[in-house]
Formats: C-alpha cells, structure tokens, sequence
C-alpha cells in the first residue's frame, strides 16, 4: 500500500550543510511511446504540496507523468547531507531543459534541447517524506511526437537491470494511479453508474462515480491552499485505485486540543450504504453542541480500512488517544479500536441500538409489549441485579431467548447498557437517558441519494453554520447573565461560571431538587455515608411513582456519587447529590464537579501545548501547529464585540509587526499579549 498526500504544514527548509551535484547527463530508461491516443488518460499533473514516502516514488510518479504527457525526465540537481551523504533535495526537470555546453557542441549527435522550464523542485521535509515545493508545468517545444530516437540497444547486463526495474515500475504505477483520473470517469463508460461496483463486490477500493476521484481531488488542493493547517491523506490499493481518503481542517484540528476527550465516530453513511461512503469523527464542545474532529470516505467495513483512518486522525492529532470512544455495534471497528486505542473506553450508542428495535423486532407477535419491558429494563435499572432481572423476565415472558439479535445484544451489554457504563465518562454523548438521540453530524445535509460532488459543497455550509453557532452561543454566554428560578446557591454559583446551554441542563437539577422529599442517611462507615434520596417521577400513564436513589457522600474528601451516574454520563451533578450536599450544609458544588470544557472561559483558560517548555526545538511543524491555536483564540475572543474586534486586529498589526523586528521565538508571547489585551476589553465592560 503507498499513501500520497497534501499536508498544509509548510516546513521551512532545514538547515544543513549542502553539497550540489550536476547531473546533467542522467537519463531514464524508459522507452517512452511517443504519439497521444485519443481517449487517453487525463493524469493530475504535479503541484506543489504533494507528497510521496520515498525519492524514488517520488521520482517514479514524475516519470509516468512524463511517459502520459509525451516528455522525457531528467535529474537536473541533486543535494546531499555533507556527513550522512543522504539525498535530501532535488531538482527533475524535461530533458529538453537547458542547452549543450560549449565544450560539446562540436559533437555529432543531434542538439535537442530547447531550454524547455518544465521542472518540479522537491524536498525531504521533517516528516521524512518528500514533497514537491515548486512546479513549472510549461514546455516550450512539442509533446507527444517522435522527437527523441530510442534508446541504444541494451547489452545483456543493461537488459538485465531493466528487467529488474520492471517490478519498481509496477509499483510506480500503484502511486501515481491515485493522481489519475480517466477522461470518462475512471474506467466507467456509463456515467449513470458507479464506477468500481458496490460494496460488496470491491471493498478494497471507493465506489465513486463519474467525475468524482477529479472532485475530491480539486476540492483537497483548493481547501489546503485556502486553509493554512488543513490536512489530509490518500490511501490506494495494490492497483493504484484510491480506497480511503481522511482529511480535517484548520479549526477542527483546533478543536481536537479541546474536545477530543469523548469522540463518537459516526459510521451511518457508511453501515447503510449511502451513496456517498462517509465517516466523520464528532466531539462535543463546551455548549454541548457537536463538533466536528476528522472527515474520511472509506471503501467498506472492514478492520483495515478503520485501522487506517485512525492512524490518520491520530497523526494530526499529535498522537492523544480519546479517553472514550463511542461507535455502532461492529466487529471490523471493534478490532480496530482494540488496535488503535487499546487504552480508550470503546462504547457502543445506545440510541443506535434503540433505533434498530423497530426494524429487528417489529415482525414479533407482542412487539408492543416487547419494547416497553426493554426500555423498563435499559432506562429504569439502577443496579446491575435490576437490568439483569427484567431482561430475564422480558426473554422468558415472551419467548424471545433464542432471537439472535437479542442474544448478540445481551452478550455485548457491558458495552451499551447504562447500568454497566457508570464508571466511563461520556461528556453528554452516553444517551442514557430514554429519547436521547446521537444525531448524525452531517444531518440534514446527507441524504440516501445525495452525490458526493454535492456533499463536498455542502460540506463548507455545515461547517459554517456549526461555527456560526458556536460563535452564537460564545457571544450570548458571555454578554448576558442566564435569569435564576430558585434562591438555591448551586444555581447563582454555577450561573456565573457555565455556558448559557449548559447551565440551562444544570438548572433543571437544581429545579427538580423541589420533587425530592426525603433525604436518609443509610449507612455510616467513617467520614463515608450512604443517603438515600426518595424522589416523585412520572412513571407510565403519567402515573406519580416514587423512586430511591442512593447518593455516597465522603465528607472528609467531599466527594459525593449518585447510582444515577448524572455528573459521568452528562457532566454535571444530579438532583440528588445536591440534596445531599444542601442536607450537609454544603453551600457550593466542591470544584471537582465543575468541569473545565463546560465553563463560558474554557478556551482562554486551557491553551494546550503552548508552554515554551513543552516545544521542540527542532520541530518546525509545532511551531506551525502552536501559533497557530495561539492566533485561532485571539480570532474567537475579538469576534465578541466590535470594541473586541478592534483591538484584536490591531493587536495583530502590532504582533507582526514585533515579529518582523525580532527573533521568530517572540512571536508566541506575542499573541498571549494580544490574548490578554482582547480579555481587558471585556474586563472594562463588565
């Protein structure tokens, strides 16, 4: 398998001694056939930004770039490591480049050379892979005719090494076949049908139609050009076909340092065989609203394609694992998060689960009264000996023991089931609680049928328009003061601290309170007690029920846990903590249940990875990566306000400015100048 990618971190050349070496009578060996089919494939032609593992795929792709246009290549300049000798940069060019030097003019053969400038300029880069850094793709003489005799005919020992070569042209092939598009739509001479077959007839290659491997590719050059740490890979098979394709932008990436906590990897195109093969990495951000983390089209289900995918996520994301992980029910992704994230809690969304009982258990007799006694047994158990209990009862009362999804679903439950999962954090994204629903991130904008040359303009929108809100809710959270409904301390303290759409969930906790009558102590065992919390629910029919809930509180520690699990499934406390911490006299919520990512200040308090101690020296690319969070903060605090927005520009203008003035090292106290001085402004208005 070769990858090929576009990376938006421009690594400046390193510094090392050079040593330049002319090779100006280097020529290929390829027979190229001369003369252009009609019909003959359109081939991406190089750009600047492209990557490849090694020199020599590097090398090889310009040569069947050549072969196809009707050229020949030769290495112009070639630059080495002094101590090492290891080849770092160099010049390929047309043979046609340049002119005969004087001393061999006189010669018999024939002069071909025009001073042709089509030329591609290439570099090792940190990352050890070689990217092309400037692209001249004009020839000043014709293409495609018999300009050049062939090649002298080879002595057995010549033949013998270009037999050997053969199997390195085959593997050229397998690279450069990612940059290939046909003129009729790779390989499909019916525009109305998919152009490598479905899923199951060709899952190790993408089911694209016409026009779209063109598509995908314009649209990664033209975001990587637009977007200064947009990032992204492409994966082909054994024949050069394009199988998967992950990419994630600049401010997504960014949000990755904040938010990458919990993920929900959403595989619903994908699993339901959409039109377009979509997968899409979500977190969730500080006003509990989705975000999006990493964006992939992958060629099937299977563990390597996953395997893949999240080796790229994980490459852009300076290799944190997520603390939780939440997927649908698979094999493929189970083996791949085994492998990948071995350290990650893998669950399975119970709202994905629950969406499926209609389809897998609508065909049963007493399906009705099947649904109710799961939910009863999902939603309602406390205790694991409760879900246990009512899911016997629910099998044995109606028969369904050997119903196959049931069972797999029973022996996965430690994986979806609420009542196993109170230890994992989920961040708002655990659905525990019955109408509770993972939404897809692209709802609304992915449909069955929609085509992915339609998506990737989509796409844009949607992302837009979750920024949009974000911002929105920034804006709202820090210029208005939420209205309190109780005299309660817990509601006027947090209500300063939340942003608005969090504090509106902690509120209602704070309201419920009201329908918990009776708080108990059960147990005492040291500074440890077990209350008991008695609370009025609304039970079916509408019916009032009374409900016990066991609250552990530790005085000495303050620390404080509900069997209901609220502050690990939501993030915040429940109801019946706080009863008992009010029954203790405890005044405030203990700082250790107030949580960082759901404070309106979150990114201005959490700058992650910008301590000057934590940078490598040598690292351009996290210089890159850190300046750039760095001037991402200042860009979203001066969006407050039109007094924000004037002196962060201006703080801008004065940061380069110093920049220009000074040793590069100064510009990230710089943008933390410019981060504080925003800040003062909201200081002033408040």
């Amino acid at each position: 398998m070769e990858e090929a990618s576009l990376s938006s971190e421009q690594v400046p050349d390193s510094e090392c001694n050079e040593i330049q070496k002319e090779e100006d009578g280097v020529m290929t060996e390829l027979d190229y056939q001369n003369g252009l089919s009609e019909g003959r494939k359109e081939f991406v032609a190089p750009a600047v930004g492209m990557e490849f593992e090694s020199y020599d795929d590097a090398y090889n792709y310009y040569n069947c770039y050549a072969k196809e246009a009707g050229f020949r290549v030769r290495v112009k300049n070639s630059w080495f490591k002094r101590n090492s000798r290891e080849k770092y940069g160099a010049v390929l060019c047309c043979s046609s480049q340049g002119f005969k030097r004087i001393k061999d003019v006189n010669r018999l053969r024939k002069e071909t050379r025009t001073g042709c400038p089509a030329m591609i300029r290439m570099r090792l880069v940190d990352s050890k892979r070689w990217r092309i850094l400037e692209v001249t793709l004009e020839h000043n003489h014709l293409l495609g005719t018999k300009v050049y005799k062939s090649i002298k005919k080879m002595g057995s020992g010549t033949k013998r090494k270009s037999d050997s070569n053969s199997d390195a042209e085959v593997q050229t092939v397998k690279l450069y076949r990612a940059l290939v598009i046909d003129a009729g739509g790779n390989g499909g001479s019916n525009s109305n049908a998919r152009e490598v077959g479905n899923f199951t007839d060709h899952p190790n290659q993408l089911s694209l139609k016409k026009g779209d491997t063109q598509a995908i590719y314009n649209y990664l050059c033209r975001m990587q050009l637009a977007n200064p740490n947009f990032f992204y890979l492409m994966d082909l098979n054994n024949e050069g076909r394009l199988r998967n394709v992950f990419w994630v932008d600049a401010r997504s990436r960014a949000a990755c340092c904040y938010f990458s906590d919990v993920i929900y990897f959403d595989n619903t195109y994908l699993s339901n065989k959409y039109e377009i093969p979509l997968v899409a990495l979500v977190g969730i951000n500080h006003h509990g609203q989705s975000v999006l983390l990493g964006c992939g089209l992958l060629a099937g289900e299977t563990t390597e394609s996953y395997i893949w995918l999240f080796k790229a996520w994980l490459t852009c994301m300076s290799g944190r694992p997520p603390q939780t992980i939440i997927t649908d029910r698979c094999k493929a992704l189970q083996s791949a998060i085994a492998e990948m994230f071995p350290r990650s809690l893998h669950r399975f969304g119970l709202s994905h689960i629950m969406k499926r009982v209609p389809e897998k258990l609508g065909g049963l007799r007493n399906y009705d009264a099947i649904r109710k006694a799961m939910i009863k047994a999902v939603y309602e158990a406390l205790k694991v000996i409760e879900f246990e209990t009512a899911w016997v009862f629910m099998v044995q009362r109606f028969g369904v023991g050997d119903h196959e999804w049931l069972r797999s679903l029973y022996e996965d439950r430690v994986r979806w089931a609420p009542v196993y999962l109170k230890d994992t954090f989920f961040a708002g994204m655990s659905a525990a609680r019955s109408g509770d629903i993972l939404n897809p991130f692209f709802d609304r904008y992915v449909h069955k049928q929609t085509p992915l040359k339609e998506f990737l303009d989509k796409y844009e929108l949607a992302l837009h328009k979750k920024h949009k809100e974000e911002v929105h809710a920034d804006i709202e959270s820090r210029s208005s003061s939420p209205l309190l409904k109780t005299r309660c301390s817990f509601e006027l303290q947090l209500s300063k601290v939340y942003t608005r759409e969090i504090f509106k969930k902690f509120q209602y906790e704070v309201e419920e309170m009201y329908s918990c009558f009776s708080t108990t102590q059960l147990h005492i065992d040291g500074p440890i007690v077990i209350f008991l919390v008695k609370e009025r629910v609304l039970g079916e029919g509408n019916r009032r029920e009374i409900r016990d809930y066991e609250v552990l509180y530790n005085r000495t520690a303050g620390e404080v846990r509900c069997i209901c699990s609220c502050f690990n499934f939501y993030g915040y406390l429940c109801r019946h903590a706080l009863c008992v911490l009010n029954f203790n006299g405890v005044e405030e919520v203990p700082p250790k249940y107030i949580l960082s990512r759901w404070k309106k200040d979150y990114k201005r308090l959490y700058i992650p990875d910008v301590g000057s101690g934590s940078v490598d020296a040598t690292d351009r690319v996290q210089w890159f990566n850190q300046l750039y969070r760095s001037a991402l903060q200042v860009v979203e605090e001066g969006v407050i306000s039109l007094d924000h927005y004037n002196v962060a520009l201006q703080a801008f203008e004065e940061s380069l400015n110093r920049v220009h003035d000074v040793d590069g090292r100064q510009a990230l106290p710089a943008f933390e100048e410019s981060l504080n001085r925003v800040h003062d402004v909201e200081s002033r208005q408040e």
